[in-house]
């Protein structure tokens, strides 16, 4: 009898084959909607934390200037901070404009200022409002204007919270749509071993001594789906990287090893289920329904 399962098996191989690399596209497919979704968030905060906070100087008293830089830096919203004078306020205008007015001008009418960069989670029409009358405030004598794009932080808040709602919703169809693919992947590879299963009933097999075996295989194809569609995705992620460096910085180790330990999790859980409801099914079914 075990010489008969074992040769069974053997014929069987090129469905799990088939399996284990539809498996793994399903997943990898799955692993790319998981790295987007968890890197969201650290997308956005990047968006928000390159948006230019420019406090305009009415003085040009170094002290006084040094004393605006230190209270900003010193607060909890600031990421960095740093003093532009003329000529570097000329060339970050030169930058944005992709022009050179002085072409035109034979002087420099940009203001001296101290310009910051805010953390993600002061980003909002709110939290600047308050900072600007914070710092107008404190230094009403030295500072002339604050400004920022205000409409700018307004629409990337709104549509912030509207991506990451229709992402997670994309998501979840997604994921009941890799859970169905794998679970009928491998019902499909279980369909070549249901004479198998029937035969060693009728010998008078148990049913974990049928299931066992199955169920090891089970779990190394999902294994090795998972480990397969990990590569891939490592080598996407790379490749993107290469392609996009600022993409690094919103990677974080964490992220990674919760994508990659769910995307094993469900290679190896679904495989296992799947299987071990298979295996039920051709054992409650009569001979003559095999066919």
């Amino acid at each position: 009898m075990a010489g008969n399962g074992t040769a069974s098996l053997k014929r069987s191989k090129p469905n799990y084959i088939y399996s284990i690399i539809g498996v793994a596209i399903v997943l990898f497919i799955m692993g790319i909607m998981g790295w987007l979704f968890l890197n969201l968030h650290s997308i956005g905060d990047n968006f928000k934390e390159d948006i230019r906070i420019s406090v305009y100087l009415r003085t040009s008293d170094k002290n006084s200037i040094g004393k605006i830089q230190q209270f900003i830096a010193g607060q909890p919203y600031t990421k960095n901070v740093e003093y532009v004078n003329k000529e570097k306020a000329k060339t970050i205008w030169n930058k944005e404009n992709n022009e050179d007015w002085a072409k035109i001008l034979d002087f420099n009418p940009l203001p001296e200022s101290v310009d910051f960069f805010a953390k993600a989670d002061y980003v909002t029409t709110d939290s600047l409002a308050n900072i600007s009358n914070a710092i107008q405030t404190q230094f009403k004598n030295e500072v002339a204007d604050i400004q920022y794009p205000k409409n700018l932080v307004t629409n990337l808040n709104e549509r912030a919270t509207k991506l990451g709602f229709i992402f997670l919703v994309l998501s979840v169809i997604l994921c009941l749509i890799v859970i169905i693919s794998i679970d009928n992947t491998i019902r499909l590879a279980m369909f070549s071993n249901r004479f198998l299963i029937k035969t060693m009933q009728m010998v008078g097999a148990t049913r974990n001594f049928i299931s066992k075996p199955l169920m090891v295989r089970a779990l190394i194809n999902g294994l090795i789906s998972a480990l397969v569609s990990i590569c891939l995705l490592v080598g996407l992620i790379q490749w993107t990287t290469m392609q996009f460096p600022q993409l690094a910085s919103i990677q974080t180790f964490g992220n990674t090893i919760l994508l990659f330990g769910g995307l094993i999790l469900i290679g190896v859980g679904i495989s296992v289920f799947s299987t071990y409801r298979s295996v039920l099914k051709y054992l409650k079914m009569k001979l003559d329904e095999l066919y």
